[in-house]
């Protein structure tokens, strides 16, 4: 089976024009929406991703349409490809998996992307090791000051209740009772 994907960022936008170059395209069936592609719970393609079978086609007007990033895109035709569908964009003659020549450059794509994510994981990774070793905090800013903490555990140790120590610091009590010696 041959199945479509049209998507518009806008209630201002019409889907008239994906519809018609999809039917054009011999599509037989059209999941259409209208979402950001910013946006990861699209209904209509989720449903499209539990529709298709190996042996169906997925196609779409643009890639734009279907994937938010080349990542986005990169998952989601891993997951076609796992289960044996194939794609192709009309605008986009290059990414076709239906042929050869396709399959090669989406293959290329998938390795440079992946290249990409280590090595900006390596550098994030050398980022961190680098603002530790200058003594840089990571996590949410503390609630309480270091008198604060010292103050509030001795008011607990002299069995003042964690919530009302909490209340005179507008914090929880829980923030209160997690506080160690």
């Amino acid at each position: 089976m041959i199945y479509g994907y049209a998507r518009v960022s806008t209630d201002g936008q019409t889907l008239d024009a994906q519809r018609e170059a999809l039917d054009v395209a011999g599509v037989e069936k059209i999941f259409a929406e209208t979402a950001s592609g910013a946006k990861s719970d699209r209904a209509q393609l989720a449903r499209l991703m539990k529709a298709v079978e190996t042996g169906d086609t997925v196609v779409v007007t643009r890639l734009d349409r279907l994937a938010r990033s080349t990542r986005d895109l990169l998952n989601i035709l891993g997951t076609f490809g796992e289960r044996g569908v194939a794609f192709r964009s009309l605008a986009d003659t290059w990414a076709d998996t239906t042929t050869p020549h396709g399959r090669l450059m989406l293959t290329v794509l998938g390795g440079l992307a992946e290249f990409e994510r280590e090595l900006i994981k390596s550098r994030t990774s050398e980022g961190r090791k680098r603002a530790k070793e200058r003594g840089q905090a990571f996590g949410p800013k503390p609630k309480l000051t270091p008198f604060q903490r010292q103050e509030a555990l001795q008011r607990r140790a002299a069995g003042e209740s964690v919530r009302d120590i909490g209340r005179s610091y507008n914090v929880s009590g829980s923030t209160i009772s997690r506080l160690k010696v």
